[in-house]
């Protein structure tokens, strides 16, 4: 299992050798909410000082911090832990001693829960709408003997194939079948390579899933969950549930797969090329009057190109020409309708509890005019436009925290690593912020790589809050990840949990002090 969550909770008086506020992104790959109203969220306040570890095909822990903070984070760590996952294929939890002995750990350094996935291809994995939940009970039971809080992921996506990932759990075998025969569910690149992670946006309002459309089968899902675990909901254990919006539970598309062969900092593709994708933008060309732009740019590279290398993404380039911003402006209309359509039914399920959605830190590329990485995973941000501020709005309308990840890497790091990536973390985290806070919704974050010892924590530290923000913004949460067996060594373990006392905002001296007490 693996900690891989701290979550920072609106603070009160900053802690006096730390504060808390922010995080970045993985240099390797990037992905990247919380509460809805102050009243419908109450749920979601963690009390004190609170920390809660998040468990998924390994586990994460997460760190509240006072007056009403968390923590949680992702799943994805060090290859040195290989973790097998929590819950298996057959939904039997696979090493429950092991587990409890982990979740004690958690418990002992004041951690307040767990985040944990619940994924579509284990619980729904034989025939439509037969669910098995035995053994998130018996996981959830488990917390709840502990007095932890549980954070869920409704995970519809493809566990394996990215960084990190040490287990494969892919998408019910029911829905496999009916992409055999029909591809086009799946998100496809210009060579016609189907992805199956998951499934297009394309066929949000297509019944080709045995009689329902995706949408009906992401709510009749978490409707499920709702029912199934009701008890939990009304004991407030499960205070916050994350939707899953796309590959890696992120609301992107999946321009960026390894299994096709991407490496950083690789722009990417687009990936509308599955049929319905294609009809779609090929009736909104025809409504915009101009139905030769009903087709993809032809000249916008590979995975591996570097923008200057393509017509449509270099400097003066097709991506701001007439036909560029038709096609960009719909491409990325289809993610925001997506995440409107499921979070506006995840309300409707897990009415008066919090929600989150998941939103990836594209960094590389940041600092060129196109910010081509961007435009392919369907966040339409060049320099001389905001592509955050309608996500954040979107997300407002369905009062949903945004967990952002890309909030730990400096940009000087990330410099010195890929001077050639043209990256720049931090300017893509302040305009993710200020986006967010601008609609005043929640953000929360997470690092991603691991850490054990204080100069590493301190920097987590000195990002959760800045001290010179005049009007005291923070996230919300911040995701440590992750519990592992070398976080759990003796001076490892200590040093983890100084970072959780100053992160509840309690004063712990330094090394060199309590060396000359």
């Amino acid at each position: 299992m693996a900690v891989s969550s701290v979550r920072l909770g609106k603070m009160g008086t900053p802690c006096s050798d730390a504060p808390a506020w922010r995080v970045p992104l993985p240099s390797r790959v990037g992905a990247a909410g919380r509460r809805r109203s102050s009243v419908r969220c109450s749920p979601c306040r963690w009390g004190d000082a609170r920390l809660v570890a998040a468990a998924r095909s390994r586990t994460r822990a997460v760190v509240a911090e006072s007056e009403g903070g968390r923590v949680a984070g992702d799943s994805a760590g060090a290859p040195e832990d290989k973790q097998l996952s929590v819950v298996n294929l057959e939904c039997e939890l696979v090493d429950p001693e092991g587990l409890l002995e982990q979740l004690k750990i958690l418990k002992s350094v004041n951690v307040d829960g767990v985040m944990i996935d619940c994924w579509w291809g284990i619980v729904e994995a034989d025939a439509p709408q037969a669910y098995n939940w035995s053994g998130y009970k018996k996981l959830f039971q488990m917390v709840r003997d502990l007095k932890l809080k549980l954070q869920v992921v409704m995970s519809f996506h493809e566990c394996g194939g990215n960084v990190g990932d040490d287990v494969h759990i892919p998408l019910p075998s029911w829905v496999m079948e009916i992409g055999q025969k029909n591809p086009n569910i799946y998100f496809t690149d210009r060579e016609g390579r189907h992805n199956t992670e998951c499934l297009t946006w394309g066929i949000d309002k297509e019944r080709v899933l045995r009689g329902r459309t995706a949408v009906e089968v992401y709510f009749d899902y978490m409707r499920s969950f709702r029912v199934e675990f009701n008890e939990f909901f009304e004991d407030g254990i499960i205070s916050e549930i994350e939707i899953g919006l796309g590959p890696c539970g992120e609301l992107r598309y999946p321009s960026y797969p390894a299994k096709h062969g991407w490496e950083y900092p690789g722009i990417g593709e687009f990936q509308c090329y599955d049929q319905y994708l294609m009809k779609s933008l090929k009736k909104a060309a025809e409504v915009r009057g101009h139905s030769f732009w009903g087709r993809a740019p032809d000249n916008a590279g590979c995975y591996n190109s570097r923008p200057h290398e393509t017509g449509f993404f270099r400097d003066g380039g097709e991506y701001d020409s007439y036909y560029g911003r038709f096609f960009l402006n719909w491409y990325s209309q289809v993610l925001i309708d997506h995440g409107d359509r499921v979070l506006a039914l995840a309300n409707l399920a897990f009415e008066g509890c919090c929600i989150a959605a998941k939103l990836s830190g594209i960094h590389w590329w940041y600092k060129t005019a196109s910010h081509a990485a961007e435009l392919t995973a369907g966040f339409y941000n060049p320099c001389n436009r905001d592509g955050y501020a309608t996500i954040a709005s979107m997300l407002k309308k369905h009062e949903t925290a945004m967990n952002f990840t890309c909030v730990e890497l400096r940009t000087l790091d990330q410099y010195e690593d890929f001077p050639e990536a043209m990256a720049d973390p931090e300017g893509l985290v302040w305009q993710v912020l200020n986006a967010a806070w601008d609609v005043q919704i929640p953000v929360a974050s997470e690092n991603a790589l691991p850490c054990y010892d204080g100069e590493g924590f301190n920097k987590i530290l000195e990002n959760a809050k800045p001290r010179d923000d005049p009007d005291g913004r923070h996230l919300s949460a911040f995701t440590y990840l992750r519990l592992s067996p070398t976080l759990t060594e003796g001076n490892n373990l200590m040093e983890f949990e100084r970072f959780v006392k100053r992160m509840h905002g309690e004063t712990v001296l330094d090394k060199l002090t309590r060396d000359n007490i």
